[in-house]
């Protein structure tokens, strides 16, 4: 692949997942005519993206484009700025705008693309890499008006999410259970991609639930035997629930959990759900990823599990830096700790 290539498809994979600093082409790129091109064709061409950003992220992205370009030419009798792309640019520019505070409360589409699950070109025939992905509608805004944190997907998914890519035979034909599933990212990955034999994507917020049947249709996912989203109350009893986790309350082989440690106030009923869990289902696989935002909170889920006979051990998948990354892109400021639960004297 030629290096401006690679750049435009980096460039192209940020956008489509709405990351607010791109790594736009280089200088020496820009001004070529097929570096421009692509990028027309692959982002502001009429139908190029069928489930683009919000107007204004495309106006802003654009208009930092041209003026990249712009700076960028030294001989304008070689180069220029390609029309197509100003056209757009007039386009964008002539749509009425929604006023920023509706614009913060809007869901927006976001595009997770797949590198670690891409497929070589000879194995699709020629032309150009087959790359998956992961399509969500998410409310970028911290917390929603609900106060809930789940309606935009988290690096610490998208880190386990990659180590399911790197490891997919842990959910291929199990069934899969997400506690805290939000946008139901790590479900959706699992039953549209990882061949899992069915998952359950659970969330305490009605609310979350509500949302997430938006973003299984999304991803082609409208069958209920494949991903089935319910409302799961931590601390709960699970015994005796005729809807509980599972196909049709049949067993679960894996749980999933990304960010669902981050509040010290929930650890008791996180901790005894999974408790039920294992009580239920006895070989069940439990993986847990958690960003490192404040080292007590962690601290306090270990000491609870540990109080109530749970082992948590840490499964080295390093975070690789934003430079060496590939789709999907997340911060890597931030620690994320990668764990694998397990019941204390579970015989393998």
């Amino acid at each position: 692949m030629a290096s401006w290539q690679y750049a435009v498809d980096r460039f192209c994979c940020q956008y489509l997942q709405l990351e607010q600093d791109l790594d736009f082409p280089s200088a020496d790129c820009l001004p070529l005519d097929v570096v421009q091109d692509a990028i027309f064709r692959r982002l502001f061409a009429l139908g190029a993206v069928r489930h683009g950003p919000p107007v204004r992220y495309q106006v802003r992205t654009l208009k930092e484009l041209v003026s990249r370009i712009t700076a960028s030419i030294d001989d304008w009798d070689e180069h220029a700025v390609s029309d197509n792309l100003m056209s757009a640019l007039s386009g964008l520019l002539s749509t009425p705008l929604p006023a920023e505070a509706a614009s913060a409360r809007q869901r927006c589409y976001v595009t997770y693309r797949l590198s670690a699950l891409a497929r070589d070109p000879d194995e699709v025939g020629g032309g150009s890499a087959e790359v998956p992905d992961v399509t969500l509608l998410e409310s970028r805004s911290l917390i929603s008006a609900g106060g809930t944190t789940g309606l935009r997907t988290w690096e610490a998914a998208l880190h386990l999410g990659q180590y399911l890519c790197a490891n997919a035979a842990i959910v291929s034909g199990k069934r899969v259970l997400e506690l805290g599933a939000g946008t139901g990212y790590l479900s959706i990955l699992c039953a549209k991609h990882l061949s899992c034999a069915s998952a359950v994507a659970s969330d305490g917020s009605d609310d979350v639930v509500d949302h997430l049947a938006d973003n299984l249709l999304l991803n082609g996912l409208r069958d209920a035997s494949r991903v089935r989203p319910t409302t799961l109350k931590w601390g709960q009893a699970l015994v005796g629930v005729d809807e509980r986790p599972g196909n049709g309350g049949g067993p679960v082989d894996v749980v999933l959990g990304a960010d669902i440690t981050y509040d010290q106030s929930v650890l008791p009923a996180l901790v005894a759900t999974l408790l039920g869990l294992f009580e239920l289902y006895p070989l069940v696989e439990v993986y847990i990823s958690a960003t490192q935002r404040n080292e007590e909170t962690f601290e306090a889920f270990l000491d609870a599990s540990r109080r109530k006979g749970l082992v948590v051990e840490d499964i080295e998948f390093p975070m690789p830096t934003r430079q060496r990354q590939q789709a999907p892109f997340y911060s890597g400021r931030v620690p994320i700790r990668l764990c694998g639960v397990s019941k204390a004297g579970r015989q393998p």
